[in-house]
């Protein structure tokens, strides 16, 4: 009886080791599925942001395209995270690359993903508003800066704003001391108040996938580049602010001890 009832045990404990081993993801939910993801995610929210600008009324000013593009990117954030992260923005998937929140080798899909699900939304957005108010409001590609003088302003913009909402990301969802479940919450109210304090100095896009499908869709391609270079610059400062002085032992490169 004493040996059955070791063997059973052992049995037990067997099955119990088993079931405490978490199976591996296969190759569709470790690869493809994330930057499925990536892309709807990014289409949906650069089609609902273009029709709250093409839509936008005068009455409103900055407050809808603010509140559409915080509420879109904070129920975004909150659905899609468990499957790819919701980065949505190539300067997320830099910075948390930096930080070490992915694998190198799936930088480049992500990105890819970003800027296809872009262009998706934009002609989405394109589809579903009239005619004469997307061509009155250039397709929601970024049109605000008009002349030389106004570019590096918009440019430090650029680069402060994205900065701020780049380490919002990387605070509350890689840095293991300060992750919370506040997380979309936290990064749907951070777009909003920078697209209230700088609508109407850059036209705050921060995302380069936000900017370059409704360039493509409207082909409007005027001072393009400050949606590349302040967000991308933006995102390289916000991680290089974590790993040297805000992030953990395991994000920060010096001053552990």
């Amino acid at each position: 009886m004493g040996v059955e009832k070791m063997e059973m045990e052992g049995e037990e404990l067997m099955e119990k080791r088993k079931k405490a081993v978490p199976k591996p993801k296969n190759k569709y939910e470790s690869v493809f599925q994330p930057c499925l993801a990536e892309l709807i995610g990014t289409m949906f929210f650069v089609f609902i942001g273009c029709v709250s600008v093409i839509e936008n009324v005068p009455a409103a000013g900055r407050l809808q395209p603010a509140l559409v593009h915080g509420l879109a990117v904070a129920v975004l954030v909150a659905i899609m995270d468990k499957i790819s992260g919701s980065h949505f923005n190539p300067p997320f998937t830099i910075a948390i690359y930096m930080c070490g929140g992915m694998e190198l080798s799936m930088v480049g899909p992500y990105l890819v993903s970003q800027l296809i699900g872009g262009v998706m939304g934009a002609g989405m957005a394109k589809v579903m508003t009239p005619a004469d108010r997307y061509m009155n409001a250039t397709g929601a590609a970024f049109d605000i800066l008009r002349s030389d003088s106004q570019v590096y302003s918009a440019l430090f913009g650029e680069v402060s704003m994205t900065c701020l909402i780049t380490m919002v990301v990387l605070l509350v969802a890689v840095n293991g001391k300060t992750k919370t479940p506040l997380a979309p919450f936290l990064v749907g109210c951070t777009v909003i108040i920078n697209v209230l304090a700088g609508g109407d100095i850059s036209g705050t896009c921060l995302n380069p996938a936000r900017a370059f499908g409704p360039a493509v869709i409207a082909n409007y391609w005027t001072y393009h580049w400050v949606y590349w270079a302040g967000p991308i610059g933006g995102g390289v400062l916000a991680a290089i602010l974590l790993r040297l002085i805000l992030g953990d032992e395991k994000v920060r490169i010096i001053l552990k001890s």
